[in-house]
């Protein structure tokens, strides 16, 4: 591959927004929505939304670019039990440019890591963000 994968570094305001999030004591869904600025190479903060449902928060993505998305998502169980969690959304939108879909996918992992998620999905259409699509996906984590 003549061309390098292209990994951002995490701006170190977001990663600290990003250890808070995760701690937040709210009971209601709320999202952080992340872009790349390709001239620095750095994942930034794009917005912040509280108390938003799935459905609304696709609405906020652009279809056609990358966007990273950290969710808070009040899950109820079909037992009756309430979980609140944290989930890690790539959205890739068919249609992006090869060169920004590359610097989105080369930068993925490291933000991962970097927020401790193991709850990441992917989706290619915008209009795939549902509450029903959320609610299969987490199910697979019992």
């Amino acid at each position: 591959m003549s061309e390098s994968l292209v990994v951002c570094d995490v701006d170190e305001d977001l990663v600290k927004k990003l250890r808070q999030f995760r701690f937040r004591k709210e009971t209601n869904n709320a999202a952080i929505v992340m872009k790349i600025d390709k001239d620095k190479q750095l994942v930034i903060l794009e917005e912040e939304h509280e108390d938003i449902s799935p459905d609304d928060l696709k609405d906020e993505l652009p279809e056609r670019q990358p966007r990273f998305i950290v969710y808070s998502y009040k899950y109820e169980h079909d037992d009756g039990r309430v979980s609140y969690p944290l989930c890690f959304i790539f959205s890739s939108p068919v249609g992006c440019r090869p060169e920004q879909q590359m610097m989105y996918a080369g930068s993925k992992n490291k933000l991962v890591q970097t927020v401790e998620l193991s709850k990441v999905f992917e989706i290619r259409n915008t209009e795939d963000l549902t509450e029903e699509w959320l609610r299969e996906k987490l199910g697979f984590f019992g």
